[in-house]
């Protein structure tokens, strides 16, 4: 049977790396094998661009920014995500191409006519099977941001603003493919949030096994 690809994605702050952790530790209790992974990131080469994307001491212009992100998903698609999925095993990934649709066409307002073909090029027509949006309002995730404590990257200090059109272009994403697009609820309690995830994605690796049959 082939893997199964899921993609998290949201806005800062709106908990998309925790409910990713626990989707994780929950699969493996039931036994199921998964690797994860992020962007950008993943591979070494990946996680050497990450650290020039996210440096907030660094001047990137967006069409640069665009392309870098674009270099490190190219990698991670080809060293981690694919060979993953041929081994047939459950791979998690925190953000994915929706996220640079999100960033960068709806908040930095570049063409996203002509970022679909190179996110193509970059990914090799590779799509989720399953992407959990969770939805948040930007001036909340920050907040928990801002109780936790920690430094912001160079993308989280972006205004308002910017962290509002990008709400607005996943919504966007979410509305168009309805059938990929799993919509969580960020005020939920995390009991809640883990619940509707496991569950989703337990029919869908259920749906894959009858589908195989």
């Amino acid at each position: 049977m082939p893997g199964l690809f899921v993609t998290f994605e949201g806005v800062e702050g709106s908990g998309k790396s925790s409910r990713c952790r626990c989707l994780i530790q929950a699969l493996q209790n039931t036994g199921s094998e998964t690797v994860f992974t992020r962007e950008p990131g993943g591979p070494d080469v990946s996680e050497r661009i990450r650290s020039i994307l996210l440096n907030p001491e660094l001047d990137v212009p967006p069409l640069t920014e665009l392309m870098l992100y674009f270099a490190s998903r190219a990698a991670n698609v080809d060293r981690v995500i694919r060979p993953a999925l041929k081994r047939g095993v459950i791979v998690l990934c925190d953000r994915f191409s929706d996220a640079t649709f999100a960033y960068q066409g709806w908040g930095r307002g570049l063409p996203i006519d002509g970022m679909r073909a190179a996110n193509v090029l970059a990914t090799s027509g590779l799509k989720p099977d399953l992407t959990i949006l969770m939805d948040l309002d930007p001036e909340e995730g920050f907040r928990r941001m801002n109780i936790s404590g920690r430094k912001l990257d160079r993308i989280e200090m972006e205004d308002l603003s910017f962290h509002r059109r990008v709400r607005d272009g996943y919504r966007d994403l979410a509305h168009r493919e309805p059938e990929r697009f799993l919509v969580v609820d960020g005020k939920l309690s995390e009991e809640e949030q883990n619940s509707l995830i496991l569950n989703e994605v337990l029919n869908r690796i259920t749906d894959r096994m009858v589908g195989s049959i």
